[in-house]
């Protein structure tokens, strides 16, 4: 008999100390759906977690139903009070009223916030954009990919409550003029990324503000944009630090423009794909002004010869490591083993059939 309470001491013992303990060392590597599964299991497990703060300082409702209670539920615990990370991508049933509850009733709990990510939430607009970011002063990184419904209006009330803005995807905002990038290259010189996807309201003059406003730019998306000229394109050589630039279907784009962008020496990406008006001429200019330059896509450009690869090849050859030169009839079909002749990094290549 006293055997068995020994056993059941020493079983106790590992159910409330040893398991939490270990379940603690693990589920830093968890993510946080299987976190809030491991509540469940005991009350020991769950005292141990909740008192992790660490833990909790992302909240991720990524394609949940019911995501805007679900939200308010979580946000008016005490293990949120700190988080800084929230995940609503494509959490479709997230609407302006979820919003502004959440401003009313967990303002507390928003103040360390510093990543907001609204992707594909297409029920939000100016007013719960007015809502969160009031609520959120010290946010940092602020994405609302494909939402047709965020104006100009939206992004005066993000300049004007969160200061601290470093990253932007407005990737799909067709409904986002050269104001907003007005509103942001005068309030966010420290801007580093930035992405302007398909926002076809832009103009030069928008662009150009940003260029002149935001120096500090690393990473600059203009993909699906048709309307910007070389007047635009010329000073995106005032991004020094930039690093990734992605300007596929630039059909305005010349080799004039394209020698201008080649003084950016640290770009390591550049996508130049369906920009047709592209020769020989500027990918040399990269070629010699973008000598750590890892990935380069010409793809569609039939301007661009053999010419051009040889020029790479002899300045950014131990760096290249994606080559993508489909549809480019001047260059001549290679085997594996030529093109690693050429380019010895290289990991991905496409090639015309």
């Amino acid at each position: 008999m006293e055997g068995e309470d020994v056993e059941a001491a020493e079983e106790g013992t590992w159910s409330r100390e040893t398991i939490p303990k270990v379940l603690k060392i693990v589920s830093t590597r968890l993510s946080q759906r299987d976190l809030i599964s491991l509540l469940l299991v005991s009350p020991w497990l769950n005292g141990t977690l909740v008192s992790y703060p660490s833990l909790w300082l992302l909240l991720d409702l990524r394609e949940m139903n019911n995501a805007g209670n679900r939200l308010i539920a979580a946000l008016s615990l005490p293990r949120y009070r700190h988080v800084k990370q929230i995940n609503l991508e494509f959490a479709q049933d997230i609407e302006d009223k979820h919003l502004e509850l959440i401003k009313n009733k967990c303002l507390d709990s928003l103040q360390n916030l510093e990543v907001l990510n609204l992707n594909g939430c297409q029920k939000i607009s100016d007013k719960g954009i007015e809502a969160i970011t009031s609520a959120c002063p010290n946010m940092k990184v602020f994405s609302i990919y494909w939402n047709v419904r965020v104006t100009d209006i939206g992004i005066a009330h993000l300049v004007k409550n969160c200061k601290h803005i470093v990253d932007l995807n407005f990737s799909g905002c067709k409904n986002l003029s050269d104001k907003s990038l007005q509103l942001v290259a005068q309030n966010y010189p420290e801007l580093e990324l930035l992405n302007l996807t398909r926002c076809v309201k832009l103009t030069d003059s928008g662009l150009q503000q940003i260029l002149h406003g935001c120096p500090c730019l690393h990473s600059l998306n203009l993909y699906a944009l048709s309307s910007f000229t070389d007047e635009a394109y010329k000073r995106i050589s005032l991004l020094s630090h930039l690093k990734f630039l992605d300007l596929c279907g630039g059909q305005n784009l010349s080799d004039e423009g394209l020698s201008c962008i080649a003084r950016c020496k640290s770009l390591l990406s550049l996508n130049l794909t369906w920009c047709v008006r592209i020769t020989d001429v500027g990918v040399i200019a990269v070629a010699q002004g973008c000598t750590s330059l890892e990935f380069l896509s010409l793809f569609g450009i039939v301007g661009v010869t053999d010419k051009c690869l040889e020029y790479l090849s002899r300045t950014c050859s131990n760096t290249i490591t994606t080559l993508d030169v489909n549809g480019c009839i001047g260059i001549k079909k290679r085997s594996r083993d030529e093109l690693l002749q050429l380019f010895p990094k290289l990991q991905c290549f496409k090639v015309h059939s």
